[in-house]
């Protein structure tokens, strides 16, 4: 029995809009991202849609790079879609060949189905990685921009002084960052370093 998410009747070859998607996590689960290029009939590009998820597992972003682009393309009126995803996994659960048996990526499945069933036509075809490549760029911006702490909530490094005692004279220095930093030349061999922290005000 044919699967009725892809019972349309074909559409003409200057009517479908493709996309191309990826989902990655670095570590399973991890910081995941998803990344989207979407091309109209003409082979021009007209979005390109990436996220930061937080962590999450690669399939889980997988499916929310197809959601991302199924509402796309909902949203912009697309009579013709065609997916194409580097996830074999994806692309045969849509397909109704392997079960959806994680209770994390069935809400997901179960979304992706429902959306595409209201496009005229939809298609989601394997590809090998590198056929992804765009997408995967996408994907992998969005976890280095999810992943980076915005500078002002870096943690400076500690201050503490610092003296060294040489041939009964005190050099004086910093440690910052746990490197030492002395205010004067070079110390001679056998010297003796004392870290002394900073005085702190007491309010």
């Amino acid at each position: 029995m044919r699967d009725p998410l892809f019972s349309n009747a074909p559409a003409p070859a200057d009517d479908w809009h493709l996309a191309h998607c990826d989902g990655g996590s670095r570590g399973n689960p991890g910081p995941a991202g998803y990344g989207a290029v979407i091309q109209d009939p003409h082979g021009q590009t007209v979005a390109r849609l990436s996220r930061f998820l937080g962590r999450q597992t690669n399939n889980y972003a997988e499916y929310s790079g197809l959601v991302a682009v199924l509402e796309w393309a909902l949203e912009n009126r697309i009579p013709s879609l065609r997916v194409v995803s580097d996830s074999e996994l994806m692309v045969n659960q849509m397909k109704g060949r392997y079960k959806v048996g994680s209770p994390t990526l069935r809400p997901l499945w179960e979304k992706a189905r429902g959306l595409a069933t209201r496009l005229d036509r939809f298609d989601i075809r394997h590809t090998l990685r590198g056929g992804n490549k765009e997408a995967d760029q996408l994907a992998n911006e969005a976890m280095d921009a999810g992943t980076k702490a915005p500078a002002r909530d870096q943690p400076k490094p500690a201050l503490s002084s610092i003296s060294a005692k040489s041939a009964g004279a005190s050099l004086p220095g910093i440690v910052q960052g746990g490197v030492v930093r002395f205010l004067q030349s070079t110390l001679d061999e056998g010297t003796f370093v004392q870290v002394i922290p900073e005085p702190r005000n007491e309010h």
